[in-house]
């Protein structure tokens, strides 16, 4: 490495990205612990709870194209401090409904629609940014030592999330704004890479998102992989569900609600400790496959558990399985996509893993509202395997990905 290139990549801002992102991450899942007990208390339906993930997936759905756009366009250390801060604000008024004793679900479901615009517009900067903070050689290692420290943020936060409910939500909810806070002023610093953002006054900003989802589209180990996680856990997401699990079902309470949310990270984290360490180099495609495979499988076996330990186990399998798939559709995306359009590519991406994650919430609380709690999850699972068998046959490129570098931006 040239000494120009030392000065370029910092480890202290790789280190200052990684910190800025386990504490925003932590302080987003220390909230939806909060706010997934307190609705299932106001209300006592699940599908109380699948409009949290939609009045999140919304505004996620729509702003999070044009956030790529923008993050091709500006500096996306700006764009994702300036959401960061915006996330801030809302678990300010989240604090601040709970101090005035709101009861009313309503001013819960308002600021989680200013949440989704808020992580519409951190997501796809977050995403592209990794790629200039690093070496293109070290590029594997670091997206699976950001997705190490995601893993043990979404561990954290949800086991911190149920300690401090405990304590009350007023000591929770003001944990998340200082989290918020502190994540927004690391990644303002933040150096780095940074490439040369050419403003086209002659292009549309509206062809230039539609050049990024046509990008993905003629794709087909890109838009397959991508969409194979929008699918599976589309079907196979039981997190949304589990405020139900913890009260009704195991009877645990919120620090057990806060367990079970951790245990799928506890298995993702140690996967991706591992790929860390170990890459993945050879059979890719069908690695993936096989990782959707057996996170079916764990979450129907989740949804017919009535054992504590079983369900951990259950959901700490599920959570490695899917770590696999997420670093594989992470590294394809990464090492597929030129620097002028990292912004876009992320946000397509950021849109479809949004809508898997938050629209799966309300396809859960739907399915279970009509079938039943259970049979939704068992329903789900087996709607995952399927999607393998389809997705096998429809992507074969996808399957038959043996390198990484076999798909590296031209």
């Amino acid at each position: 490495m040239s000494g120009a290139d030392t000065t370029v990549y910092r480890k202290r801002d790789f280190a200052f990205f990684q910190v800025g992102r386990f504490l925003s991450t932590s302080a987003m899942l220390v909230q939806s612990v909060a706010i997934g007990w307190q609705i299932y208390d106001m209300e006592r339906t699940p599908l109380a709870l699948g409009l949290v993930g939609l009045c999140q997936f919304v505004p996620m759905f729509l702003f999070t194209l044009p956030a790529g756009e923008m993050a091709d366009r500006f500096d996306q250390r700006r764009v994702l401090s300036a959401a960061l801060v915006m996330q801030g604000l809302c678990g300010a008024l989240f604090l601040l409904l709970n101090i005035a004793e709101v009861k009313n679900a309503t001013a819960f479901y308002a600021v989680m629609v200013l949440f989704g615009v808020a992580r519409g517009f951190a997501s796809p900067s977050s995403q592209s940014l990794v790629a200039f903070l690093v070496p293109p050689e070290k590029l594997a290692r670091a997206i699976a030592l950001n997705s190490s420290t995601f893993m043990v943020a979404v561990i954290a936060g949800p086991a911190l999330g149920g300690f401090l409910y405990a304590f009350g939500a007023n000591a929770t909810y003001g944990v998340c704004v200082a989290g918020f806070a502190a994540a927004a002023l690391l990644i303002a610093v933040v150096g780095g890479r940074r490439y040369e953002h050419k403003h086209d006054g002659e292009t549309d900003r509206l062809a230039r998102v539609v050049e990024g989802v046509r990008f993905v589209r003629q794709r087909p180990v890109m838009f397959g992989a991508i969409s194979l996680d929008l699918f599976a856990v589309l079907l196979g997401g039981a997190t949304a569900l589990l405020p139900i699990f913890a009260r009704d079902i195991l009877h645990v309470g919120p620090i057990g609600l806060g367990l079970l949310r951790s245990a799928p990270a506890a298995g993702a984290a140690m996967v991706a400790l591992g790929l860390a360490r170990w890459p993945l180099e050879r059979a890719i495609g069908v690695k993936m496959f096989a990782a959707v495979v057996v996170f079916g499988i764990a979450t129907i076996v989740f949804g017919l558990s009535r054992n504590f330990n079983l369900s951990l186990i259950a959901l700490f399998v599920l959570g490695a399985s899917d770590m696999i798939s997420v670093f594989v559709r992470h590294a394809l995306v990464s090492y597929s996509t030129p620097d002028a359009m990292r912004g876009r590519v992320g946000a397509v991406n950021m849109l479809f893993i949004g809508a898997s994650n938050e629209l799966g919430e309300f396809e859960s609380g739907i399915t279970a509202a009509l079938f039943g709690t259970i049979p939704a999850v068992v329903i789900g699972g087996l709607g995952t395997l399927g999607v393998v068998a389809i997705w096998m046959k429809l992507f074969p490129p996808l399957r038959t990905v043996d390198r990484l570098d076999d798909v590296r931006a031209g």
